[in-house]
C-alpha cells in the first residue's frame, strides 16, 4: 500500500498553514510553536531547523525527540476520523497536531490544549 501523500510533504510547507489558521482566530505563531514543541519534544531551535531543511512530515514525526507522554489524551475527530483510532503512529501524530491547532484556533485555553 502506498503511503499517504502528506507523509512526503515538507513540514515547512504545512507549518505556515497552521500558523495562519491560528492567527485568523486571534492566536499567535508562538502559541502554535508551543503546541508543536509540546507534542513532538523539539525545542525552538530544533523546530526551526526541521522547517528550514525541508524535512518531510513523516521524517519530522519519526525523528521527533519525544512525543509527549500525555499525547494519548488528545481525542476527538479530525477530518471525520477519530484520532485515537488511527493505527499508523505517524498519521496519528499528524492528526494530533491538527487537533491541537484546531483547539487553539477555537479559543481553548492553552492549559487545556496542552492537557495539563
Amino acid at each position: 500500500m502506498d503511503k499517504p501523500r502528506i507523509f512526503s510533504t515538507p513540514f515547512g510547507d504545512i507549518y505556515p498553514i497552521y500558523v495562519q489558521k491560528a492567527e485568523r482566530k486571534g492566536r499567535t505563531a508562538e502559541e502554535v510553536e508551543t503546541v508543536t514543541c509540546w507534542l513532538t519534544g523539539y525545542d525552538e531551535n530544533g523546530l526551526r531547523e526541521q522547517i528550514t531543511k525541508n524535512t518531510d512530515v513523516e521524517t519530522f514525526f519519526a525523528e521527533a525527540p519525544q512525543i509527549h507522554l500525555n499525547a494519548h489524551k488528545i481525542t476527538g475527530k479530525v477530518c471525520g476520523v477519530q484520532v485515537e483510532t488511527i493505527a499508523d503512529p505517524i498519521m496519528r501524530n499528524i492528526r494530533r497536531l491538527d487537533k491541537l491547532v484546531d483547539e487553539l484556533a477555537k479559543g481553548r485555553a492553552m492549559d487545556k490544549v496542552l492537557r495539563t
